[in-house]
């Protein structure tokens, strides 16, 4: 067990200390959300947007009201110092807490990782490669929600660390590109980026918003359409957006080399220009 401080449910616990109640809602059923932020420097990125959407997916789904944002905040700084991080890669876990208690409150832990840890090796290396999955996936009424229920997603991360590759691209019955199983999908084609649209029920990546601000910034014309495997196969560039590993361009796919990388590796540079800059 790993001998990392978690702060849990109000408290800083390590290792086998850090416990959760088998009767908690997360524990029994995967009724849980989960936020992943980058932490640079001490600083967490998109710190707003990613509580955003984690307060307002907990009130869509009937969730008790998490811990307000500056309790995360002191936690989050608590969980860096006691675990001498500051490039890092924290988890924040709401849960529907445990049934019957009144008041309901929602159970809650943060943990972290050195951010070194979590980047792929195609990350590090420059050479990130991805593979189609095999198993058809269906996102469902709850794939636009960050929850922990993950078990389709890591059967198709499955795939990729058995075929060497640093991500897996989920598609659809019909053959359509809809995500990454942990990241949002962009093609580039002729210079034009087509990316799926939410309404497919993928998720509203963080840095997938970001990056398509970031295009209509630069002037580079972005499309928001069901993207057909074939279009992926052939398509100039692809490249892949998550909150760890950034803007993340692909050299092959399903082994297949791409012809480039130039605007994949354009708008990584931009991008962590910009969040640099805050």
């Amino acid at each position: 067990m790993p001998d990392r401080a978690v702060w849990v449910n109000g408290r800083i616990a390590r290792g086998r200390e850090a416990l959760l109640s088998v009767f908690d809602r997360g524990a029994r059923d995967g009724e849980g959300l989960f936020e992943t932020v980058r932490v640079e420097a001490g600083r967490p990125q998109h710190w707003r947007r990613h509580l955003e959407r984690l307060v307002l997916s907990a009130a869509e789904l009937s969730f008790p009201v998490p811990p307000s944002p500056s309790v995360l905040a002191s936690a989050l700084g608590d969980v860096l110092a006691a675990n001498e991080l500051a490039d890092a890669v924290v988890r924040i876990t709401v849960t529907r807490g445990i049934p019957g208690s009144r008041p309901s409150r929602a159970g809650c832990w943060i943990e972290a990782e050195p951010l070194l840890e979590r980047l792929w090796r195609g990350t590090r290396t420059g050479q990130a490669t991805a593979v189609m999955s095999a198993i058809p996936f269906t996102p469902g009424p709850l794939g636009r929600f960050k929850t922990t229920s993950r078990l389709a997603y890591q059967l198709a991360r499955d795939e990729a660390r058995a075929a060497g590759a640093d991500e897996a691209l989920l598609l659809d019955p019909e053959g359509m590109v809809l995500e990454g199983a942990v990241s949002n999908l962009f093609a580039v084609t002729c210079g034009l980026i087509i990316t799926p649209p939410l309404s497919c029920g993928i998720l509203p990546g963080i840095t997938r918003g970001r990056v398509l601000e970031l295009c209509a910034s630069l002037g580079i014309t972005t499309r928001e359409r069901p993207v057909r495997r074939e279009e992926v196969l052939s398509a100039d560039e692809v490249f892949v957006t998550n909150s760890v590993q950034q803007v993340v361009p692909l050299v092959s796919i399903d082994g297949r080399p791409l012809p480039s990388r130039t605007l994949g590796a354009r708008l990584r540079e931009i991008y962590g220009e910009r969040v640099a800059e805050g």
